[in-house]
């Protein structure tokens, strides 16, 4: 007992002596400017190791230090360091911010920088900024949100592709979006869908655990990315854990959407009159006008009375709710991190049957495993399943019921069915009613699922060799399994000409390895500052698909394939590429006022020829803060001036895995199987290359209130991937080679200012760009794009531009279609005298769907708790060329569409002045593709508002929360545009392409989205 006592004695003694050398110091850290606290200050004591915290949410730390410590060092990003001597256990800090920080630590490829040593063009966006915006993918979060970078959804339908443009297009036939890498690993965004509409892979991407997006726009910045770099480089950062109490943050919203716009169209007196008139015009008889009409009036007069007038237009939008569930942990200590997320989101779009639902789970670890090694791993999986529609260029798609009569009702009276469902004299689905395959039936009989489940993620290891020498090695995988599943019932038969169902199945395994190893150095020697890095990286991506048709089911209540009495078809394929590189950069820093940057980097491609495996990619630049210049000093007007230029190559290698080799493929003839080539190798083929120079300009006005980004630059494009045509005596048609040129050229501009601090704060953020895309050389060639091939790519003009017959309106003589001629007379004039014979029309050009300007402007104010902003986006001086004008708008003179109202101004009387010519049914006059389809398609939309309010301090320590915020949010809400149809963003997604741009053929109006959540901090 005694024993046991001494003990006890001696360690209470120990553990008092410990005690009685340390002191407990705290305090609260301040903003010097406002008084506001700063959470995140990292609080250590000078000349002690390991001795550290951080302060918490109320800027409040506790650090328990040694008797013999001196001073405390408080540090802060953007804010200069503080040291204060140790003058008892209760130390208060206000920091002072630091305007020679122009931003905080900026990623780039392989590494991160101030932005005030950059000298390459980079564009950030921070994660706070896009998060709970509710769409579907976050190129949509992002849109005017920075200069320089065009973004357009194709349409409304969720989990559609969405085109990305960094300084316009720099490729015709090979890829044209950036390059994407989420934590250092590019990821697959290969489009895998197959029924003619491409998928956005980056829906399966949570931005709620984004930390920040930075976009590599010059080569500079992107040059270190190589062959895959001319499109812009997107590197997307993901949140990590902080040093202190672990964090406990609950988000959730909840709203609903609907179109941003419904276009009017023909009501049932205007119909029946309209076709009345184009029948008489055409010379259709009146008994065959009227049993028309009385086949669409579901076989009763009850046209004639008007009695049906459905808005077919409604009956397939629905109730369409967003909801979407966060939870965050996320905290650590000084040598372990973790971040932890889980979301669940479930959105249903406003067309039938379109909606997404989908898991995430993401953690993010690092830890400090000795002083000289580093460990850690940013894994995510996802699970995401899209109820998806047919593409727009199907009757089954919901946006083609605007072609029914308006005077046939949604249910068959006959048979009490879905107009379309039953012929109630055969008892089989109907194919002569209504006008045309009725979309509901398809939502009644029919789906159509894609299922995503993809793995992403990488581990690394970064080993300190020396003070200014460190080596970090990663190894990720980018999996995504892909399956579709597709039944069509027995009532679309119409549709699908398929009486007893059919089903489709595929599934696809893409299987993307990559690996890093780099060493970095970072040395200051007196005035130089010296940060290199140099590695290799490489990169496999297989795919794997397998596809299986069947048809002849028993009955729809069968809609798995092993039900299926025929398998009418079935595949199985494999691809694969491999990109084995060498990189360098070195940046260097004289004086915190002379900055220089090189950068280099060596591709081998098993895509390209033999003789062009390897390519180099160099890229330099300079930088000259000149506000650290001596004659600067004395002024107190300019705060930051710095002056940038660089210059370097790029390249494209987007154009799928074997067009260099000469392939066979098989070929079966009677029975007896065997191979044929199929294509002719060209082992000269190599990259396409993109050379760019880039002039820019960053500027601080009033200590950092003011600030401005300026940028010109010049995209020259050469060695463009072209399948260009051969003798067809050789057998073949076209062979892939490198063959053209373009340009793209431009101006970008972003302010950000601090209008109104303290209490009450105001800060804008503007950005503008211009950027002019031209092909320069194709060798004489026209390349066509897609729908009616109005889009082309022709020699000494923009990609996609717009060339059609000119229209002239409607003959004031006899309501004929005119055109002009446009005949070359030789002299740089054209013939401008009109003619109804289209064949006699010259093609010329009629639009261009490239932007003049994009803008978006973005205002942000808080007080008291409560916080409002609001972005405007503006697109200006495109062109959108309507492909379904020649049904919806043909003056009833294509059959028996519902016409839009603006076909009423039909020519009806000699001396009508009139742009519609007179209604002829089936009379073919001016539906041809012209410029009577070509409208103005600039816009400008209030893309998103937001309102909330932060609930104080004082009520939520009664409530034991950190933070309570709700708010409500709306994307979308108004648009302000002259375009006649539904949306002005889009581009069909049954034609979309490098080439056809602005080409609208029946594309879904964007959603209007209006959400209410709260945000919960334990």
């Amino acid at each position: 007992m005694k024993k046991n006592l001494l003990t006890i004695l001696l360690l209470f003694s120990c553990i008092s002596s410990v005690l009685a050398q340390n002191r407990v110091i705290t305090g609260k850290v301040t903003d010097q400017k406002d008084g506001s606290p700063l959470p995140g200050v990292s609080v250590t004591v000078k000349g002690v190791s390991g001795t550290g915290t951080q302060t918490d949410i109320n800027g409040m730390y506790k650090l328990s230090v040694p008797n013999s410590a001196k001073t405390l060092v408080f540090g802060f990003v953007g804010y200069k360091p503080l040291q204060l001597d140790i003058k008892g256990i209760i130390i208060n800090a206000q920091v002072e911010p630091d305007p020679k920080q122009l931003s905080e630590v900026v990623v780039v490829g392989y590494g991160t920088q101030t932005k005030r040593s950059l000298t390459g063009s980079v564009s950030q966006i921070k994660g706070t900024d896009i998060a709970n915006i509710p769409v579907p993918s976050l190129e949509s979060a992002i849109q005017g949100r920075t200069p320089g970078v065009y973004i357009q959804a194709q349409n409304g339908k969720l989990g559609q592709g969405i085109q990305v443009r960094v300084r316009g297009a720099s490729s015709i036939s090979a890829g044209s979006q950036p390059l994407y890498v989420v934590d250092g690993l590019p990821i697959t965004v290969d489009d895998f869908s197959t029924n003619g509409a491409s998928t956005n892979p980056l829906v399966d991407l949570n931005q709620n655990d984004i930390e920040s997006i930075e976009i590599l726009k010059d080569a500079s910045a992107a040059a270190i990315y190589g062959s895959r770099a001319s499109n812009g480089v997107v590197l997307i950062t993901t949140k990590k854990g902080k040093a202190g109490k672990t964090n406990i943050t609950y988000n959730e919203y909840y709203g609903f959407s609907k179109p941003t716009h419904e276009r009017e169209f023909m009501n049932a007196q205007q119909y029946v009159e309209f076709m009345r008139e184009a029948a008489v015009n055409g010379g259709v008889s009146s008994t065959a006008i009227e049993a028309r009409l009385q086949r669409y009036s579901a076989g009763n007069d009850d046209y004639k009375t008007y009695k049906v007038n459905t808005d077919w237009f409604s009956q397939i939008t629905q109730h369409a709710p967003v909801q979407n569930y966060n939870l965050v942990f996320s905290g650590g200590t000084d040598k372990t991190k973790f971040y932890m997320s889980g979301t669940y989101n479930n959105q249903k779009g406003y067309l039938l049957d379109n909606s997404i639902n989908q898991y995430s789970f993401r953690t993010n670890l690092e830890n400090q495993a000795t002083s000289w090694l580093t460990v850690g791993a940013n894994l995510s999986i996802s699970r995401t399943r899209n109820n998806r529609l047919d593409n727009d260029d199907a009757f089954s798609t919901p946006m083609q019921i605007v072609a029914l009569a308006p005077i046939t009702p949604a249910i068959d009276p006959r048979t009490g069915l879905v107009s379309g469902a039953l012929d109630p004299t055969t008892g089989n689905p109907n194919s002569n009613y209504p006008t045309y395959f009725n979309p509901i039936l398809n939502s009644i009989s029919s789906y159509y699922k894609t299922t995503d489940y993809r793995n992403l993620g990488n581990v690394f290891a970064q080993i300190k060799l020396l003070p200014f020498l460190s080596f970090r090695s990663e190894v990720g995988v980018d999996i995504l399994n892909s399956g579709e599943d597709t039944y069509n019932g027995s009532l679309t038969v119409r549709n699908t000409s398929t009486p007893n169902g059919t089903g489709f199945s595929s599934s696809v395994s893409s299987i993307n390895f990559n690996t890093n190893n780099f060493l970095q150095f970072t040395k200051d020697i007196d005035k130089n500052h010296i940060d290199a890095v140099g590695g290799m990286t490489y990169q496999r991506q297989q795919n794997d698909l397998n596809q299986l048709t069947g048809t002849q089911f028993p009955s729809d209540a069968y809609k798995e394939l092993n039900s299926s009495a025929e398998i009418t078809s079935g595949s199985s394929t494999s691809t694969a590429y491999s990109l084995l590189s060498y990189f360098s950069r070195v940046n260097y820093k004289y004086d915190e006022k002379y900055l220089l940057s090189l950068s280099g980097r060596v591709d081998g491609s098993s895509r390209f020829g033999a003789n062009h495996r390897y390519g180099f990619f160099p890229a330099g630049s300079a930088g000259w803060i000149i506000s650290e210049e001596s004659f600067m000093k004395k002024q107190q007007l300019v705060s930051e001036l710095k002056l940038r230029a660089s210059y370097g190559l790029t390249g494209n290698s987007e154009i799928g895995n074997f067009p260099a080799r000469g392939l066979f493929g098989a070929f079966g003839y009677a029975g007896v199987a065997g191979a044929r080539p199929i294509q002719l190798a060209n082992p000269d083929l190599k990259w396409e290359t993109t050379a760019q120079a880039d002039l820019g300009l960053d500027v601080g006005f009033f200590q950092g209130r003011l600030s401005g980004t300026f940028d010109v630059y010049q995209k020259k494009t050469r060695d463009l991937l072209l399948n260009v045509q051969v003798p067809a005596t050789s057998g073949f048609q076209t062979i892939t080679q490198n063959l053209g040129k373009l340009q793209n050229k431009g101006f970008e501009l972003q302010i950000d200012s601090k209008n109104l601090v303290g209490a009450f704060t105001w800060s804008t953020s503007f950005n503008i760009s211009i950027n002019r895309n031209k092909v320069t050389d194709l060798k004489g060639q026209v390349i066509l794009g897609l729908g009616d091939k109005v889009n082309r790519a022709v020699e000494g003009q923009p990609i996609g531009i717009f060339f059609a017959p000119e229209f002239a309106g409607a003959d004031p003589a006899n309501g004929d279609a005119l055109y002009y001629k446009n005949t070359d007379q030789g002299n740089g004039k054209r013939d401008r005298s009109t003619t109804n014979d289209y064949n006699l029309a010259t093609p010329v050009k009629i639009g261009d769907p490239n932007p003049k300007y994009i803008a978006g402007l973005n205002n942000t104010l808080t007080f008291k708790g409560i916080d409002v902003s609001f972005l405007l986006q503006s697109v200006q001086g495109n062109n959108i060329y309507n492909g379904a004008g020649q049904y919806m708008s043909s003056s009833g003179s294509n059959g028996y569409d519902n016409q839009t109202v603006d076909q009423l101004n039909a020519w009806k009387k000699p001396g009508d002045i009139t742009n519609v010519p007179q209604a002829r049914l089936g009379g073919g006059n001016g539906i041809n593709p012209s410029s009577r389809y070509i409208d103005d398609g600039s816009y400008v939309r209030l893309k998103n508002v937001v309102i909330g309010y932060n609930f104080p301090k004082t009520v939520l320590a009664k409530v034991k929360l950190q933070s309570l915020r709700i708010y409500a949010q709306a994307t979308n809400l108004a648009t302000w545009t002259k375009y006649k149809g539904w949306d002005p963003e889009l581009n069909s997604d049954a034609f979309s392409g490098n080439i056809t741009q602005g080409y609208d053929f029946y594309a879904a109006p964007q959603a209007k989205t209006i959400t209410f959540g709260i945000n919960v901090g334990f």
